[in-house]
This record gives structure tokens, sequence and C-alpha cells, in this order.
């Protein structure tokens, strides 16, 4: 650039001081712009202050419990029990072995079974005591005793009826019913009377049915 006098030095300088102060004006009013927006931005962080994370809201469990698990086949069993209908009256005379004890066994079953079972050899697991029952109360106890121990896979039972000496007439009255009611029940696979030592007249010594994968079968 060609200068012609002092005069066009001095312009040349005034533009570019000019210039200088126009960006300086320029980059002076962009900070002042970012600064803000930066105060716009932080406007609402300004107002609440500090913050924290609110905690975990604690909710409750509305669903309802899943109910328990039936025992259906528990059920069926105890509603088949309640049918039974093991009665006073059955006449069983021509199903018990004219023996002096008047043992049972059923059909199919030998008379060994019964003789083994005065021998002793089938260990007695469990008893039941009727003394002071009355006929009905007895009826149910016996009934509900039996299905449990074959339920639990019970063998031999002994069932103490007594002598019926504290009866009126001394009769013997729930020692011929307790017969009666065994005789009806599919539990049971046979019956003699107790020797001396585990009660002799006053109680009896049962075999129950074993079971087997569901169903019954003799087993001896």
């Amino acid at each position: 650039m060609k200068f012609n006098s002092l005069a066009d030095l001095k312009a040349v300088k005034k533009e570019i001081e000019a210039q200088a102060q126009h960006a300086a004006a320029e980059a002076a009013r962009r900070a002042l712009e970012a600064k803000r927006h930066a105060a716009q931005s932080n406007l609402f962080q300004a107002a609440v202050g500090k913050v924290a994370r609110l905690p975990e809201p604690r909710l409750a469990n509305l669903r309802p419990a899943p109910p328990l698990p039936i025992p259906k086949q528990q059920q069926l069993d105890d509603a088949a029990a309640l049918q039974e209908a093991i009665s006073d009256e059955v006449d069983i005379t021509s199903l018990l072995d004219t023996d002096d004890h008047l043992s049972f066994r059923r059909p199919g079953v030998g008379t060994d079974v019964t003789q083994k079972l005065r021998k002793g050899k089938w260990s007695i697991q469990r008893q039941i005591d009727l003394h002071g029952l009355r006929s009905e109360e007895a009826r149910e106890t016996l009934s509900s005793f039996i299905r449990e121990s074959h339920r639990q896979g019970i063998r031999c039972i002994r069932v103490i009826h007594g002598k019926g000496l504290g009866s009126p007439g001394k009769a013997p009255v729930l020692k011929d019913k307790v017969r009666r009611w065994l005789v009806q029940k599919s539990e049971v696979v046979a019956f003699v009377q107790a020797p001396p030592a585990q009660g002799g007249t006053g109680a009896l010594l049962v075999l129950l049915q074993p079971v087997r994968a569901g169903s019954m079968h003799f087993q001896f």
C-alpha cells in the first residue's frame, strides 16, 4: 500500500484502531451473552439449591398369598371313610373261625396267618385302648385309628376292648362289637385274641393289609 502523505498514514492508523475497538467490543458482547446464557441455564439450580436423590419408595405387597396345596387324595380317603357304614348289628358268626377264641381271617387267607399272629410273628407296632368309651365313641375312635395306622404302613396293632367286667350284667358288650367292626373294615386282614401276657380275653391282635403301588393285596 502506498501512502501519498502523512494524512493518509494517520487515516489508516485510525481505521486499524477502529477495527480493533470494534473487535474488542464484539468479543466483550459475546462474553457477556455467554455469561447471561449460563446464568439462565443455572437459574433453576440456583433457585432450589443443592438437591439429593429421593429414597426408593416402600411399596406394600398387595398380592394375595398363594393358596396352600390341597391334599386331594387324603380328602378323598377321608370322605370315603366317612361313608363307611360299620354296623353294630351285622352277623359275623359265619365269618369267624370256630376255634376257642373266635379268630377271623379274610377269604383267601390261610390258617397259618392267624397261627403266626398268635405266636408273635408280627410285632405290635401300635395299640389303642377303648376302655371307658361309649359304643358310638369307641366305634369312631377305632375306625379312625385303623385308617390312620394303615395309611402309615402299620401292619400289626393291638385293640384293647376290656373284658366287660364293669358293664351292666358283666356282659362284654364292647368286646363283641369290636369284632363286628373289625370284620367290616377293609384294612383288616385277620385278628386273634391276644395271648394272656398281652391282654388275653380283653384284647385282640389285628393284622392290617399292606398297601403297594396304590392298591391293596395280601402279603404275608
